[in-house]
C-alpha cells in the first residue's frame, strides 16, 4: 500500500490530490492518512505536511500561485523591491482569500495555466514583475534571468504580450550583469546619455563596465560573505589597469543603492577631465 505521507514529504511537502491519485493513492487512502496525521488538507485538494514551505502553503490556502518578485526570488533571480508575498489569482477568486499583507495580481499572463501549480511559469513571472515593479527593478530581474540562463534572449523576445511595461523592460535587458548593482548604473547612466559597456575584456579579465575608451567602473561586491583573497584580486586588477593607462572608479553596493548622487557626480567629474577619452 502506498505510503502517502512519505510520498508528500519527498515531493515538496505539499501535493495536489490529483497528483497523489495518479501516483497510486486512493481517495479513501488520502482521507485515512489525513485522519491519522500529521498530513492536513488545505482548502479542498491540496495535502500538506505542517513543515511545508510557508509561501507555498499560503498560495494553496489562497487558491493562488506565487508570482512576481516572490516567484523570481525563489528562482534565484536578483530582485530589488518589497518583501510582500505576491500572489496571482484567477478572475473569479474571492478577494476575502487574499491576506492583508500580500500583493494580488489579477492579470492573466502570456502562458495560460490550468493545473495544480503553486508557482506561475517563468514567462508570466517576468511579465508580472514588469507590470508591478518600477522600470529599473523590472530590468534587474530580466537581466538576472538572462545572466543565469533561466531564459534565452530569443525566448524573451518571443514572449507575446500586450504589456508595454514588459516590452520596455525587455528592450533594456542584457545578459551582462552579474547582479542588480551592475544593472542599476547602466540604466541610470543611460538616462543621462552615457553609454556603459559591460563585461569588456581587458588584460584577459572582464571589467564590470567601461565608459568611452579609458574610464572603468568596477562594482565592489566585497562584504561579510566575500573573501579577503577576492578583495586582493580586485585590487591587483585595479593596479594593473591603472598601469595600463586606464582610470578605475570602484563603487560598492551602499554607494550605488544609497548614494547614487555621489556615484554620478564622481563619474561626471572624471568625464569632465577627459578621463574617458583615448590618450
Amino acid at each position: 500500500m502506498m505510503d502517502i505521507e512519505d510520498w508528500v514529504r519527498r515531493h515538496g511537502r505539499i501535493a495536489h490530490s490529483s497528483d497523489l491519485i495518479r501516483a497510486g493513492a486512493t481517495t479513501y487512502g488520502i482521507r485515512t492518512a489525513i485522519a491519522s496525521g500529521p498530513l492536513m488538507r488545505v482548502r479542498r485538494d491540496w495535502i500538506a505536511l505542517p513543515d511545508c514551505d510557508p509561501e507555498l502553503l499560503l498560495a494553496a490556502r489562497s487558491g493562488a500561485r506565487l508570482t512576481c518578485l516572490t516567484a523570481a526570488q525563489r528562482l534565484g533571480l536578483w530582485v530589488a523591491g518589497d518583501a510582500a508575498t505576491h500572489l496571482s489569482l484567477p478572475a473569479h477568486a474571492s478577494r476575502h482569500n487574499i491576506p492583508t499583507d500580500a500583493v494580488a495580481h489579477w492579470a492573466v499572463g502570456p502562458v495560460a495555466v490550468s493545473g495544480p501549480w503553486l508557482t506561475e511559469p517563468l514567462e508570466n513571472v517576468l511579465v508580472q514583475v514588469a507590470e508591478c515593479q518600477p522600470f529599473e527593478s523590472a530590468v534587474v530581474v530580466l537581466d538576472s534571468a538572462l545572466r543565469l540562463k533561466k531564459i534565452t534572449a530569443g525566448h524573451l523576445e518571443r514572449i507575446a504580450t500586450r504589456s508595454r511595461r514588459f516590452r520596455a523592460a525587455r528592450a533594456a535587458a542584457t545578459a551582462f550583469s552579474d547582479s542588480g548593482i551592475e544593472t542599476i548604473p547602466r540604466l541610470r547612466l543611460a538616462r543621462i546619455g552615457i553609454a556603459l559597456r559591460q563585461q569588456v575584456v581587458i588584460d584577459d579579465h572582464p571589467v564590470d563596465g567601461i565608459i568611452g575608451d579609458r574610464l572603468i567602473l568596477q562594482i565592489d561586491g566585497y562584504g561579510p560573505h566575500s573573501s579577503a583573497e577576492q578583495r586582493r584580486r580586485d585590487l591587483r586588477q585595479d593596479a594593473r589597469l591603472t598601469l595600463m593607462g586606464y582610470t578605475v572608479l570602484r563603487f560598492d553596493y551602499a554607494q550605488i543603492v544609497g548614494n547614487w548622487a555621489y556615484v554620478e557626480s564622481t563619474i561626471l567629474a572624471a568625464m569632465a577631465q577627459g578621463l574617458h577619452l583615448a590618450a
